[in-house]
């Protein structure tokens, strides 16, 4: 790890010393807190209930085919993977409102309005869809790699593809959990409609969080084989630096980057563990859904 001092004051000339003298220690590098536990337990229940749906939903929308009854029986059979999918849906039902609780928590209570606008918001801003276009530049050698602040373009798309899932893939899951509730308030011909819905909205969801998402958290080659800022909730100075510059500016010119000590080896393995595990699955219904929909013609 890159010795944070050299960062900062010019490299001093190197003192002779004798062979056998031992080289002075270096530094600790620098860790910033990027996300508090609270973050991360509400994403590990995230991560919990969306691999869990994917898991049971993709046997019930390919239920025809021969590898999905297999995956069913694994389960419990297609009634039990039915009971299944909706307790899933009803964790991320529960980690969606904890998540809008807080977000009301932070407004109401606390006063921090920087959640709307800034570079500290998930809001989309002018400056977001500038530094996707210089990105788009900087991947074909036209420019050089955007200053990135505290959240980028595409972890933006991320956060609000979630509220527009919860949206049209939640709404349309109630719909269907609860048909006697609703029919009195809408007309049969909106099941069927939710139905579909629900069923291409979440193979849509599926295909990209399996996807776009893993590659940009954890297969890209920087970070390849995984991205442990989400499991230890800490990223080194050296790469808070490189990645976004925009924020580790922010942060020198202001109270500087406060060192939140290195990440336990114990989080760190647990990161590994559960990372890789998602990841494999994740890919491996990516390859199902691929093989049914090749396999049907």
């Amino acid at each position: 790890m890159a010795d944070v001092l050299d960062l900062e004051m010019p490299a001093a000339q190197p003192k002779p010393r004798d062979a056998g003298t031992a080289a002075p220690p270096r530094p600790a590098a620098k860790y910033q807190q990027r996300f508090d536990r609270f973050d991360r337990t509400l994403h590990g229940f995230l991560m919990l209930s969306f691999l869990g749906l994917a898991s049971t939903g993709m046997p019930l929308l390919f239920s025809d085919a021969p590898w999905a009854a297999r995956m069913a029986r694994l389960l419990g059979g297609f009634a039990f993977t039915h009971r299944l999918h909706r307790v899933f849906a009803a964790i991320m039902i529960l980690v969606f409102l904890t998540h809008i609780l807080r977000l009301v928590e932070r407004v109401a209570i606390r006063r921090d309005y920087s959640i709307f606008w800034g570079p500290r918001s998930m809001v989309p801003q002018p400056k977001d869809l500038a530094e996707m276009f210089q990105h788009f530049r900087w991947f074909v050698g036209l420019g050089p790699r955007p200053a990135f602040d505290r959240y980028t373009y595409w972890e933006k798309f991320d956060y609000w593809a979630v509220f527009w899932g919860m949206a049209i893939i939640g709404g349309s899951g109630l719909l269907l959990w609860f048909p006697e509730a609703f029919a009195r308030i809408v007309p049969g011909w909106v099941f069927n409609i939710a139905l579909l819905i629900h069923g291409e909205e979440a193979l849509l969801a599926v295909g990209f969080i399996f996807t776009i998402h893993f590659f940009n958290g954890h297969l890209r080659p920087e970070k390849f084989p995984m991205d442990l800022v989400i499991f230890t909730g800490r990223v080194s100075e050296l790469d808070l630096r490189e990645e976004r510059p925009a924020e580790y500016a922010r942060l020198v010119a202001g109270a500087g980057v406060r060192d939140a000590g290195a990440p336990s080896r114990r989080s760190w393995m647990i990161g590994r563990l559960v990372g890789t595990t998602a990841v494999v699955i994740g890919l491996s219904i990516v390859g199902l859904i691929v093989y049914a929909m090749v396999s049907h013609g």
